[in-house]
């Protein structure tokens, strides 16, 4: 399996990612420059998670070259106009000390305050003047996708959404194979809850002589899906990148797809009502 996605627009994209979200201050960087110093090559942090500056203080740190790495960032809510949309942007550059981001993410649609659309465009004129590589979303439903690309004519290279056995996002992912858009996957291991204790995952876990963890990520990949798990310690970093070396049967693949619940959210946050600031 290779280990880079091919976006749209040409750019490629490890296929597995580094989450940073409550990951702050001076433990935070140490945790981050652990990850880049095992092998993590795409870090994503967000203007939300007030953690841009130790983003960009461990990538100071750290001996990886700026073009081996990808690193994400996400406008907020409250900045969808256009001109607060291209602030932000600057914003965060400046925080990370970087001279562009490799990809930049709307975080929410807040379809509530319609004003996504404006944001869209914020990002298209800053991947045109350079600040940004590539331009994507999160949480954006079909038809919030639909809208963006009969609107402007551009379509997101990727769309970061709650994926994991809990809830897989079938339809959603369906849409995004349609449309060439990448899935990729916030909260890929449930955020820690009741997946690690269900017994298919266990079983599988144990047969291939993995963790649940390895496994679930291992599912993610073989979905086409971009996992970006977070860990702190360093061996649960190292486990998480080591799942290129064992593959999962086609009936594995469906048990663990029949996890998946209609309810499966972690804290129901449905993007056609919720509102992010």
């Amino acid at each position: 399996m290779e280990n880079n996605y091919q976006l749209l627009d040409g750019f490629s994209i490890p296929k597995i990612g580094f989450g940073t979200y409550k990951l702050n201050g001076f433990e935070g960087t140490r945790r981050i420059e652990q990850a880049l110093s095992v092998g993590y090559r795409l870090i994503d942090t967000a203007f939300n998670y007030e953690n841009e500056g130790i983003v960009g203080q461990a990538i100071r740190n750290s001996s990886v070259p700026r073009d081996q790495l990808t690193i994400t960032s996400k406008l907020p809510g409250r900045h969808h106009q256009y001109k607060e949309a291209l602030t932000s942007i600057e914003e965060s550059l400046t925080r990370l000390g970087l001279d562009y981001l490799d990809l930049y993410l709307i975080h929410w649609p807040n379809p509530l305050e319609n004003h996504y659309v404006e944001a869209w465009q914020a990002l298209i004129d800053a991947k045109k003047w350079g600040l940004v590589r590539s331009i994507g979303v999160c949480n954006f439903l079909p038809e919030h996708l639909q809208r963006l690309e009969t609107e402007t004519g551009v379509l997101p290279v990727i769309n970061q959404i709650e994926l994991h056995p809990s809830f897989n996002q079938l339809e959603q992912r369906d849409y995004h194979q349609e449309k060439g858009i990448i899935t990729e996957a916030w909260s890929p291991l449930g955020r820690g809850g009741t997946i690690f204790s269900q017994p298919i995952l266990q079983e599988i876990a144990k047969h291939h002589q993995k963790t649940v963890a390895q496994v679930v990520l291992r599912w993610e990949l073989q979905l086409g899906v971009l996992p970006i798990p977070k860990a702190s310690h360093i061996k649960r970093q190292q486990e998480n990148l080591a799942v290129f070396d064992f593959s999962l049967t086609a009936e594995e693949m469906v048990q663990i797809n029949q996890l998946s619940q209609q309810n499966g959210r972690i804290n129901k946050q449905d993007p056609a009502v919720y509102q992010e600031f």
